[in-house]
């Protein structure tokens, strides 16, 4: 793999992290609620945005669609305005699309403006399986004709989409949402059973409710659209982003630290504050964020299941798991989000973690990928001193992971392809700097 030196990042460990960051709005969600506004007859205002490259790669699909977006009144506020949508060049598409999965998303609300619609390829982060295919078969089923092409998949909508009733294999995120875009203009009830209902899910249906839509949330897992004729602009802040909270929390731990999350909410991290704490970590809420820090002594090994809200999110996997090598005792983890995820424990091998990779499912009930060759479960022994390394990002929350890991590690590391963590995390490095990291470019620069 080939990474340019601008991509790499120096980081001197083993200084606690300590001090106070911020986190604003979800990456899961702000990019989608940026989408729906496609769907409005007037402009909407959307508050608490990051300055993530998620949200730089939607502003530009939207723009080469007509959309106009311009900064709000106050920092972190877009203004989008579809008063005038219209097609956009295919290489134009392409060259904005392949870093991001998002564009899919895209299709419902162009069918409905536009009458048609094209996705390219797709890119993302490569943690396991997210096929496409189950988004284009939910599209026909509402009526879209797709057509494959030698670019991508070309969609036409020759009659207003239709309600349909629809039950996902798995409660996925992006198909939860394809549903939500599609329908809400649809004509007629769609019925969507076994849908996500994570906190960015039910933001993004309180973002479709104030355009005009009927949305509602039965307790097993199904929601229900009332197609409408027309929706407006919204006015939205975002909920605040509790996969970055949570890989601070996860970094305060690994290094002794002590840092406080503005912007942190309880109500959308509970599983994650019940396990923080049972691995011995502490925090403290107040109205304004959390604060996370390792109170000494030894951690604590435990058992760990990845599932679907509201259960332990994958998201928040990988950058615990860099804590728990530092635990006593075996600790267990089973991911059944995503079969590849624990991947990027081969790297920690290699700072000296004893990480153990195994194709069954361990510490927990069966999963879909067991008896399916997927390395998806971990056996992590410790505490087990880290030291500095090579490393080469292979994921947004693997990279975080990775920087969590050689700023607990002692000694230097050289972390390749840090701009994959600008996709989810804003302005980490300076927000690193804040902290008290010791970490620098290649040029000498951000070096605390």
């Amino acid at each position: 793999m080939t990474v340019s030196t601008d991509d790499v990042l120096l980081v001197h460990g083993g200084t606690p992290l300590e001090g106070e960051i911020r986190v604003r709005g979800a990456k899961n969600l702000v990019p989608k609620a940026m989408v729906a506004a496609l769907l409005g007859s007037g402009p909407s205002r959307l508050r608490n945005v990051p300055d993530i490259r998620d949200v730089r790669v939607v502003r530009g699909l939207l723009q080469l669609h007509g959309v106009t977006v311009r900064p709000g009144d106050e920092p972190g506020e877009l203004v989008l305005d579809p008063s005038h949508v219209e097609s956009a060049n295919v290489a134009d598409i392409d060259a904005h699309a392949g870093s991001s999965r998002i564009p899919i998303l895209f299709c419902g609300p162009l069918l409905h403006r536009l009458g048609h619609a094209f996705i390219p390829g797709l890119g993302g982060c490569d943690i396991g399986g997210r096929p496409v295919d189950f988004h284009f078969d939910v599209l026909r089923q509402f009526g879209a004709k797709i057509e494959k092409r030698a670019d991508g998949q070309y969609l036409e909508a020759p009659h207003r989409l239709r309600g349909t009733k629809i039950r996902l294999p798995y409660p996925s995120v992006g198909s939860t949402e394809q549903v939500l875009l599609t329908a809400v203009l649809a004509e007629g009830v769609t019925e969507l059973s076994n849908a996500a209902v994570e906190p960015e899910i039910e933001d993004l249906i309180c973002v479709l409710q104030k355009m005009g839509a009927i949305i509602s949330m039965d307790t097993d897992r199904t929601i229900r659209i009332t197609g409408v004729d027309k929706l407006n602009g919204y006015t939205h802040r975002a909920l605040p982003d509790r996969l970055e909270a949570a890989s601070w929390a996860s970094a305060a731990l690994a290094t002794e630290g002590n840092i406080y999350v503005r912007g942190a909410q309880q109500r959308s991290m509970m599983t994650f504050l019940n396990t923080f704490r049972k691995v011995g970590g502490a925090f403290e809420i107040d109205d304004e964020g959390i604060r996370f820090w390792h109170p000494g002594g030894s951690l604590n090994a435990i058992a760990l299941e990845t599932d679907v809200h509201p259960g332990f999110q994958t998201d928040w996997q990988q950058p615990l798991v860099v804590a728990l090598t530092q635990a006593s005792g075996l600790s267990i983890v089973h991911e059944t989000v995503y079969e590849s995820r624990l991947g990027f424990t081969s790297a920690l091998n290699q700072m000296g973690a004893h990480i153990q990779l195994y194709r069954e499912c361990l510490g927990g009930s069966a999963c879909r990928f067991g008896q399916r060759n997927f390395l998806h479960s971990a056996v992590v022994s410790g505490p087990t001193k880290l030291q500095g390394s090579d490393l080469v990002i292979p994921d947004l929350r693997g990279g975080f992971s990775y920087l969590i890991a050689a700023l607990a590690a002692q000694g230097t590391s050289r972390v390749h392809g840090i701009d994959l963590i600008n996709r989810g995390y804003e302005n980490f490095m300076e927000k690193l700097v804040e902290l008290g990291a010791h970490v620098e470019l290649p040029n000498g620069a951000l070096s605390h």
